[in-house]
């Protein structure tokens, strides 16, 4: 008998020494990432058996000598049903001691870990400064969404899931395990409004996913604002892209953090500017999470950056695409809306030149919804409108809908005009407050001096004399003039002030700022 406690006591211990804990994204009620790999992982005493159970599919493996353990799900079909995903660890000695004594014991509770309401589904991210951050709804009239309040009031979509995971701090190396812990909500009034909302713009584009798509959707929130993209950026992508491979980006941070840390980039003195540290504390613990990709909506804070911008970018991309294991990772963004900077029209150029260069990468212009005095626009719902747009028809089989802005494709000089025509569009109108057809185009002659033009192709209607315009433009083109200059050789759009934008495509998509010459 003394024999046979000694056995239940040897065996309890030993599964004591195996408790199993999950990584960082793992909690009751989150969305798992449909149609792909799906990585699950966390933590054991080192050499543990683990056993991973969900959605009819058993897999075992060990934990490392670090205690760390992973397998990998198979892909799953969308499934709004909650099940319960099944973690359990167990000292592999403990079959030795079984045997010896023909004891058979019950597994102690702190060895499984049992998460519930899991659904699957599609997982997107979303990242960036101030404006991912403002929130659905918020104590400040100056930053929160416009409508915010109202929508959440009557917002109840229980397939919809949000995990936020901006804790505001830094680290030095990439963390493991996150220093937050995370919490799967459902997008209910009480949690879309109480304690700390989540990012608007991830709001409304986690609802317009699951309009479309009536499947579980997983939205999670990391954001700062101030914030540049370098901090976000993990040592891998710059590594992998050539012209942002600074060795000054890969020196640790010690004493707190360095004033500069590469003059070349120009960073700035404050620490959350510095290559990173976001990314170490707030993402990393993330990887490799299963996801389609993220939204991201930065760049302000890298204005001064501009001729280095789409190189930050690429580097961006190529990091979190190796981080995340996904080289078919999805980064939708968004322009800079105008701001009152006279950069904005070169940061948007970059931005634009990162998107045409990265296929896995699409950028929604939102030139018509700035406000010059404030750098947040509050209309976010129309923000993620457009970045739905991509994914609709770039991931979700929506084919046939039209989700670029126009693009500069073909122009001519003909006499004192240009002439041009742009992708991603079968027709143009005008439409802005005081109903001119002078909306930010300038063109410039020999002397390189560039003065307001017009259109000059508009339809015109003519009634009791008079002449009118509704804001329709003939034709698929743009036909731009300017007075007194005869012999035209340069041309630019949105390029001063007020920067805003209000010429559309035929499905309500503005035109980008471009320039021709120089």
């Amino acid at each position: 008998m003394k024999k046979l406690f000694m056995a239940v006591a040897a065996l309890a211990a030993l599964g004591a020494e195996a408790k199993v804990t999950m990584g960082t994204p793992f909690a009751d009620g989150m969305v798992l990432q449909r149609g792909r790999n799906v990585p699950v992982w966390g933590w054991a005493n080192p050499g543990a058996a683990v056993t991973v159970t969900f959605a009819g599919q058993k897999l075992k493996t060990s934990a490392d000598k670090d205690g760390r353990w992973r397998v990998d799900l198979a892909p799953m079909d969308a499934c709004k049903a909650g099940r319960t995903l099944v973690v359990s660890a167990w000292n592999s000695s403990n079959a030795r001691w079984t045997n010896m004594w023909g004891v058979f014991a019950t597994q102690p509770k702190d060895d499984i870990v049992e998460l519930s309401d899991v659904l699957v589904g599609e997982v997107w991210y979303c990242c960036g400064q101030s404006n991912t951050e403002l929130p659905l709804v918020g104590g400040s009239p100056r930053f929160r969404d416009r409508q915010g309040a109202m929508v959440a009031q009557m917002t109840r979509r229980p397939y919809v899931r949000f995990a936020y995971c901006s804790n505001y701090k830094m680290a030095a190396a990439p963390r493991q395990r996150a220093a937050y812990k995370v919490e799967w909500k459902k997008f209910t009034p009480e949690s879309l409004a109480g304690g700390k909302s989540f990012s608007a713009m991830g709001v409304y584009y986690a609802l317009e996913l699951y309009a479309a798509l009536e499947i579980p959707i997983g939205i999670v929130g990391s954001y700062w604002g101030g914030t540049r993209a370098e901090p976000w950026t993990p040592r891998e992508g710059f590594a992998a892209t050539k012209g942002c491979e600074p060795e000054a980006a890969y020196q640790p941070v010690v004493n707190g953090f360095k004033p500069e840390m590469a003059k070349s980039l120009s960073y700035a003195s404050s620490a959350t500017r510095q290559p990173m540290v976001l990314w170490n504390e707030m993402v990393a613990p993330w990887t490799p999470f299963a996801m389609r990709g993220f939204i991201w909506y930065q760049g302000c804070s890298n204005a001064d950056q501009h001729e280095r911008y789409a190189t930050i970018m690429h580097a961006l991309y190529n990091g979190w695409s190796k981080c995340f294991e996904n080289p078919d990772l999805k980064l939708y963004f968004v322009q800079l809306a105008p701001w009152g900077r006279d950069t904005i029209p070169y940061i948007q150029q970059a931005q634009a030149r990162f998107a045409a260069e990265e296929k896995n990468a699409a950028m929604a212009v939102i030139n018509d919804i700035g406000n010059l005095a404030d750098i947040h626009p509050n209309e976010k719902e129309l923000v993620a409108k457009r970045l739905a747009l991509h994914a609709l028809k770039r991931d979700y089989g929506y084919t046939n809908i039209e989700d670029e802005s126009p693009t500069l494709k073909e122009w001519k000089i003909e006499g004192d005009k240009f002439v041009m025509t742009f992708n991603h569009a079968k027709g143009f109108y005008v439409y802005n407050p005081d109903r001119s057809l002078a909306n930010g185009f300038e063109i410039a002659g020999e002397d390189g001096k560039f003065v307001p033009a017009k259109i000059v192709n508009a339809v015109a209607t003519k009634r009791d004399g008079r002449t009118t315009y509704n804001g329709s433009l003939e034709g698929a083109k743009i036909v731009v003039a300017a007075e007194g200059v005869a012999a035209p050789k340069k041309l630019r759009y949105l390029y001063s002030r007020p920067w805003f934008g209000s010429i559309y495509n035929e499905v309500n998509l503005p035109l980008g700022s471009f320039h021709i010459g120089d």
